[in-house]
Parts: structure tokens; C-alpha cells; sequence
């Protein structure tokens, strides 16, 4: 199974839909085949552990707050789950490598789903980032949604802005989850609770950041004392001259869209736009081809960094 990544016990947002979710299963109606898909970082494997608990811990000690959307520090399925151990649950993400997930792993669940529950109670199986399931694992996915036990609940969950198969999204209820710009602000406010996006330099606000986007973001420039008052330009030259694409993973992840920022910035100030947009289709490219080729990255980063940077 795979690592479980931390878990927000605070639901920020989707109260009516939560509810209405919690209501289904209540009445036995809930779709046990669900896709929960949505931009990244806007909470959308938050909401599936929520319900996942609210789930397991009806006839626990310490269940689901539903007063406040809280998951309990001390309840015991809780526990289970950020131990990887609970027994009617099975996790697939790869958010630890970003690497495609096998068709290994999907035999793992398969297995998980042949074996007898604990307690006669449903099994929940959680598949994260479903855009990175290999043709050969979605099509194993694909024969065990198509005749699922009924105990047993599919959460899966994706970035809208990717692909997965539409057999797949044709076998699944989807649900797309979508955050206004107001209630992306308070939830940030929520999560950081200090001065960091109020502060943060224009370059890296706009209308498509997620709260998920402003944590991680966050997390970066306070592990590495970098002031949340720089420019894209100073923090492009910052991660070049350090080398950081090169050991930080959410550099790795992100240089595309910092690389998007620093050309949104630039294009107003370049008398030839159709310079400075060949430019950025160029990099961009670049950077793409490295990800996908598994090529090395710094000869791009120096041209850049010459070109347009320093140049």
C-alpha cells in the first residue's frame, strides 16, 4: 500500500455537499463507485477522508464532528488510517514519487477486495491521483469497478485539468468540486492563520491558485528563509543559482508554472509580444519534453536563466 500522506482533520468548505453525501449513505443510496475530480490542491482527497471516517466511525468512540467538520484526534479508525493499518481500508496514491502507478499495486487491492471484511463492515478503497494510473492499471481498475461488492466503496480522485480513460469516468459517479475566489481566500486565511498571502508578491497571486498551491508555497519559502515579498524574477534566479530543481521535488513539480507566472509578468512589459510568446511556448516545451523524456533539466535552466533572466 501506499505512504499516507498527512490529513487535514478540519474540513474547510463543501459543508451542503458533505451533507449530502452524509445523508446517502445514511439512506443507503450512496454511490459506491465516486470520482471526486477538481483543480489541484482544492481539497478535494480531504473531503474522501472525511467521508471515509465519518464512515468507519458511526459506532466508534470519539466519531465524526459533524458539528464542525472535524475529524477526532482520538478516534480509533482515525488512527488506524494515518498508521496504515486499518483493516477495511486501502490506499493507492504515488504523491510520494509522482511516478505512474503499476498494475502491481492495483493486484495488491484486487487481493484486498477478494479477502473478507473486518467485522462484516465496508471496505473503502481510496485511489489517489487516478490521472497517473498506467493504460495496463486502469484497465484492471476498469474489470473490478464493473462488479464491485456492494460493501465495498471506490473513492478515486484526479486533477480535472488532466485525462483519465472515459470508460473509467463512464463507470463512476463524478462529483467536480469548485471553490469561488472568496472561498478559496478564507480558506487560506483558515490554514495559514498569519501575514503570508497578504504579503505574498503580486507575481504569485492569481485567480487559479488553489489553497493547496499557497500552502505548499508557503511550506517552500519558510524551509529555505525565503521572504514572501519576492519577485518571480529573484526567486527564478534564487532556485537556479542554488540548484534547487535539482533536490526539491516541488520545484520539480512546479517549474512549469513558475515559468508561467514569470512570462504572464513579462508580457506586458515587451514592445514584441510575439517574441516573448515564442519564448514562452520554447521553455515551455523544453520543460515538458524533460518530464516526459526523463531528461536532464539544467541546460534549459542555463539558457533561460541567459536569455531572459541575465540577459
Amino acid at each position: 500500500m501506499s505512504l499516507i500522506p498527512p490529513i487535514n482533520k478540519n474540513l474547510f468548505g463543501y459543508y451542503d455537499f458533505f451533507l449530502n453525501l452524509k445523508d446517502q449513505y445514511d439512506k443507503k443510496i450512496l454511490p459506491n463507485r465516486i470520482i471526486f475530480s477538481g483543480d489541484k490542491g482544492i481539497g478535494k482527497a480531504t473531503l474522501a477522508y472525511h467521508l471515509t471516517n465519518y464512515i468507519f466511525s458511526i459506532n466508534e468512540k470519539d466519531k465524526y464532528n459533524f458539528k464542525d467538520n472535524i475529524i477526532l484526534s482520538n478516534n480509533h479508525s482515525y488512527n488506524l488510517i494515518i498508521k496504515n493499518s486499518h483493516p477495511n481500508f486501502f490506499l493507492i496514491s504515488n504523491i510520494e514519487d509522482k511516478t505512474n502507478i503499476q498494475i502491481s499495486k492495483i493486484r495488491e487491492m484486487i487481493n484486498f477486495t477478494n479477502k473478507s471484511s473486518f467485522n462484516n463492515n465496508c471496505k473503502i478503497i481510496l485511489i489517489d491521483n487516478i490521472e497517473y494510473l498506467n493504460l495496463y492499471s486502469a484497465n484492471a481498475l476498469l474489470r473490478i469497478i464493473e462488479e464491485p461488492n456492494d460493501n465495498i466503496y471506490f473513492f478515486l480522485i484526479y486533477d480535472s485539468k488532466t485525462k483519465i480513460l472515459d470508460t473509467l469516468k463512464s463507470r463512476c459517479i463524478n462529483f467536480n468540486l469548485f471553490l469561488n475566489s472568496q472561498e478559496k481566500l478564507k480558506i487560506i486565511n483558515k490554514l495559514l492563520n498569519n501575514d503570508f498571502y497578504s504579503n505574498l508578491n503580486d507575481d504569485f497571486k492569481n485567480i487559479y491558485n488553489s489553497p493547496g498551491d499557497i500552502i505548499l508555497l508557503f511550506e517552500f519559502f519558510k524551509d529555505n528563509n525565503i521572504d514572501e515579498k519576492i519577485s518571480i524574477d529573484n526567486f527564478l534566479n534564487l532556485i537556479i543559482d542554488k540548484s534547487l530543481f535539482k533536490k526539491n521535488l516541488y520545484i520539480k513539480d512546479n517549474l512549469s508554472y513558475f515559468l508561467e507566472l514569470y512570462f504572464n509578468k513579462k508580457i506586458h512589459y515587451y514592445k514584441s509580444k510575439d517574441n516573448i510568446y515564442d519564448l514562452y511556448k520554447y521553455f515551455l516545451s523544453k520543460i515538458s519534453d524533460c518530464k516526459k523524456y526523463n531528461l536532464d533539466i539544467e541546460s534549459i535552466l542555463i539558457e533561460f536563466n541567459g536569455k531572459l533572466l541575465n540577459g
